[in-house]
């Protein structure tokens, strides 16, 4: 675990703080503020929590590195680390299993900074409070600003066809997985993972002989 806390603070400097816009309720809520605070800790961001009834009762903890990024061995640093946690609160009352995974190329999108890397692609959005006579939206994204995510829709004239979607008041905000999402995740966990062995060699570099 230390071991993946030193290899994480010689990465490229992007904030695991970020506050989290779009959270969860009720127990899924719960789980999260338990769970939040030891996957900071280690450097890495919590995306979201969900209980399911998946397999009689599943917690899937979503998470990823501030690059975006996350491995199997990342995944498996997070299970062992909140295991105590959940063990200690038992938030769960009764026998679930623990998933712990990354956010995926269709993902959820959960801080403003989501908002803004994946300006350009699709969108889909459900409201936690209705805007306009309506929750769910589905467009091309344009970014966010001052707290509200703008949303290009489909099959509306020109001048109309931009909403502003408040991101506190969002339930749920996913991509869609489309080709050119697909290219532009692989790109950018290259050039992740490019940044990240070249800040690792720089760091050997400058390690006193």
């Amino acid at each position: 675990m230390l071991k993946s806390r030193q290899r994480l603070e010689q990465e490229p400097s992007v904030s695991a703080h970020e506050p989290r816009i779009v959270t969860e309720q009720g127990l899924d809520a719960r789980v999260a503020a338990i769970v939040e605070p030891v996957i900071e800790d280690l450097g890495y961001r919590l995306v979201r929590t969900k209980i399911s009834a998946a397999n009689g009762c599943t917690l899937q903890i979503m998470a990823e590195r501030p690059d975006g990024t996350m491995t199997v061995e990342d995944c498996e640093t997070i299970s062992r680390a909140v295991s105590p946690a959940l063990d200690v609160e038992d938030p769960i009352n009764r026998a679930y299993h623990l998933e712990v995974s990354s956010p995926g190329i269709d993902r959820p999108l959960v801080r403003a900074g989501d908002f803004n890397r994946w300006s350009g692609h699709e969108l889909k959005v459900e409201m936690a409070v209705m805007l306009d006579g309506r929750k769910r939206f589905r467009g091309t994204l344009l970014g966010a600003e001052d707290g509200v995510a703008k949303l290009r829709l489909p099959d509306v004239k020109e001048g109309d066809d931009t909403v502003g979607l408040p991101l506190e008041d969002i339930g749920e905000a996913r991509l869609v997985l489309t080709d050119d999402l697909i290219t532009a995740a692989l790109q950018a966990e290259k050039a992740a993972l490019a940044a990240r062995e070249t800040s690792n060699e720089l760091s050997q570099d400058n390690k006193p002989n």
